[in-house]
This record gives C-alpha cells, structure tokens and sequence, in this order.
C-alpha cells in the first residue's frame, strides 16, 4: 500500500505562506516550552495548558495560534473573548493582529506584555477597530516568598453562602475598573464565572457582621509556578484607613498555597496601589498593556 504522505514531502505549514497556524494537538509539548520562558507573564496560558493538557483550547470558539519558523514555534497567542500574546516579538505580534484583521472576530479585550500587545492592536487600528481604552504602562509585579508586612488573618477563600454580596462586590469592582457593568450582555456569564472563583478557592473575601464585603481579591489565573491576582477591591465605606496592605499580604499568603509566585499588574498612574503593593513587596518584573473594546 502506497503511504498517503511521501517521507520526504513537505510539512503541512511549509506548504503555507503564513507563518501563524491554529496550534494542535501535537504543538502541546512546544506550547509548554514556550510558556515556561516565562511562567509570570504567561500565567493565564500555563493555566488554560494544565486544565486541558492540551494547546488545543476547550472552550467553544477559542483558538490558540502559533507563529512558527519552519516547524519551531516561536510565540503563540490564545484568541477567545480576550486576545492573549505569548512570547510575541513585535513582527510576530504583527502578524498575529492580521491573522484577526482576517478572521473578523470580536473580543473583549487584548492583555499581556506591552511589546506585543501595542504592535498587534496597530494592525487592528490600522484597519478601523476602535478601542473603549488602551492602558499602555502597566506595571507587572511579581513577589515570591512571605510578605514584607503581617498579613489580615481575616482575609479567607470566599464561602458560597456569601456569593449574592461577593457577586455584588465583584460586579461593583467591574464597573470601577472598566466603565460599564459586566451584566451588560446578561448576567449568566459573569455569575458563573465568580461561582467558579468561589468554587475553585480563587476568590478572597472579608465579610462584616453585616455580611457586606469589606475586601475582595480573586486568583484570576493559576498555574503550578505562579498565579495573577485580580479583581482587588476595597468597599468605598473603608478605604483610607490603611487596611489594603495587610490584605494584600493576606492574599499573597493564600496565594502561595496554590504556586510560589504571585503576581498581579496595575495601571501606572495608579500611584496609591503602587505604594501599597511595594510595601507588600511586590517588585516589577514587566510590563503589560491592555486594550479594552
């Protein structure tokens, strides 16, 4: 029987201009390698890696694309309802910002580091999208080891009795941080996803004897090396005492139980949460951008 592929034909992506494919199931072992450059920028990729095992995305209309040279994979990016660059260089951020000029897709939002981030959203640009917002200096901080401050021992994984305040709370931080709320499109999907949270132990949480949230922070990625706190929010009845520092020495705390590293990323203008986060210990390590549509 004749082999239906000749051994010395060409790979399938050699047989293709575009340096950028959808990844498969066999790009799984390059996919990690790549990540692993670097696990605190590219946690939210290591994390989607270890849920499914795979660089095949289980999640209905996400992709993850490679860029590849020959049959090395270079710098990959994850494209569901948020845009995620992995290991991009600016030519290779390019290219995949035509890739999604080309497909004409939608999403939220474009995250990671500012290098690959800004020349993939140029593409967009270039081609009419318009953006809600472009955060371009955001600093990426990384802390490993034990807090430089005492931590709140109030600070808990949030329980599921309590998920009608931390669901209000986590919507209240939503609208703050990005300007609309994120019931806009319905409510089902970010209810499920701050479930999720609380079910997994990701969501942190201090309650008053009213059962009103004081502190919230979520561990909106995880991977075996690191994980990337977001959602931080302090209710508006308590900010100015003093208290945020101790509860993010809380989360770093409740963090490490999960991976080493804790990270997060913030807006640099955002001088307070700066402050806050160097007296924790944070150091920079990076720095992000985001793009909000």
């Amino acid at each position: 029987m004749l082999s239906r592929v000749a051994p010395w034909s060409l790979s399938r992506r050699s047989l293709v201009q575009t340096p950028v494919h959808k990844l498969v199931h066999e790009d799984t072992e390059a996919l990690r390698a790549l990540v692993a450059a670097d696990p605190v920028a590219n946690v939210f990729l290591a994390s989607q890696l270890e849920a499914t095992g795979t660089a095949v995305p289980d999640i209905p209309g996400a992709v993850a694309l490679g860029y590849f040279d020959g049959d090395k994979l270079r710098a990959a990016c994850w494209v569901g309802s948020n845009v995620v660059p992995v290991g991009a260089n600016e030519v290779q951020a390019r290219a995949f910002g035509q890739w999604l000029v080309s497909s004409r897709r939608t999403f939220a939002s474009i995250f990671g580091p500012a290098e690959a981030v800004l020349p993939l959203f140029a593409e967009l640009e270039a081609d009419g999208m318009h953006e809600l917002e472009v955060r371009a200096n955001q600093p990426l901080l990384a802390l490993a080891g034990p807090p430089a401050i005492p931590a709140n021992e109030l600070l808990a994984p949030s329980l599921a009795e309590n998920f009608p305040q931390i669901l209000t709370a986590a919507a209240a931080m939503f609208e703050e941080e990005v300007g609309y709320s994120p019931f806009l499109g319905g409510p089902e999907h970010y209810r499920r996803r701050v479930q999720e949270l609380i079910r997994n132990g990701h969501s942190l949480s201090h309650c008053g004897h009213d059962g009103q949230v004081i502190f919230k922070a979520d561990l909106g990625a995880v991977s075996s090396a690191a994980t990337q706190v977001q959602g931080v929010w302090m209710n508006p009845a308590y900010r100015g005492l003093g208290m945020s520092a101790g509860y993010m020495a809380a989360v770093v705390l409740l963090a490490q139980k999960f991976a080493p590293i804790t990270s997060l990323y913030v807006n640099a203008y955002n001088t307070r949460a700066r402050a806050v986060y160097e007296r924790v210990g944070f150091e920079q390590v990076g720095t992000f951008a985001t793009v909000l549509f």
